[in-house]
């Protein structure tokens, strides 16, 4: 509801993301920008709380109800990204994405680090992406359900520390 009124819009966000097996699917979360005209957005200041605390994804809860997500694997990404891996790195997308990973909880902050960048787009691509996809990897070579319980848990720390 607050999302609703905050951004003056339905209150949801609706993207499309790469799944498992490299499939498309929606992803939802609480919308926390407030588009003003087509080319200018700002995050609320609801918005800016939404996402600090991560509560903005808590509609994703209804992608893992569908079976289109779990709680742990790899953050799912836009298109362009894990859909065009070759190699080894493909079999990322054979995991069925997750609310939280290693790579996203080593990158929690990866908006601002983004933010401090002089080419922010370069940075993604030729810095943090590439290493999201070896933490990836590596989860897919050694995910556990133990280790999958040690990355909740270090989710929800990071998310009360905060």
């Amino acid at each position: 509801m607050i999302a609703i009124v905050d951004t003056r819009t339905n209150g949801i966000f609706i993207q499309e993301r790469i799944g498992q097996f490299g499939e498309k699917f929606k992803i939802y979360k609480l919308r926390t920008i407030q588009v003003f005209m087509a080319e200018s957005s700002d995050v609320t200041q609801v918005g800016q709380l939404l996402r600090k605390y991560k509560l903005d994804e808590l509609p994703q809860l209804f992608n893992v109800l569908k079976g289109e997500m779990s709680f742990v694997g790899p953050r799912p990404d836009l298109p362009g990204y894990y859909d065009l891996l070759e190699g080894e790195n493909r079999k990322i997308v054979e995991l069925k994405p997750g609310l939280s990973s290693l790579a996203a909880l080593k990158y929690c902050n990866e908006e601002q680090l983004l933010a401090q960048q002089r080419d922010p787009l370069w940075f993604n691509d030729n810095v943090i992406f590439p290493d999201k996809v070896q933490l990836n990897l590596n989860y897919y070579y050694h995910h556990s359900f133990l280790g999958d319980i040690k990355i909740i848990v270090k989710s929800v720390a990071l998310i009360y520390s905060k």
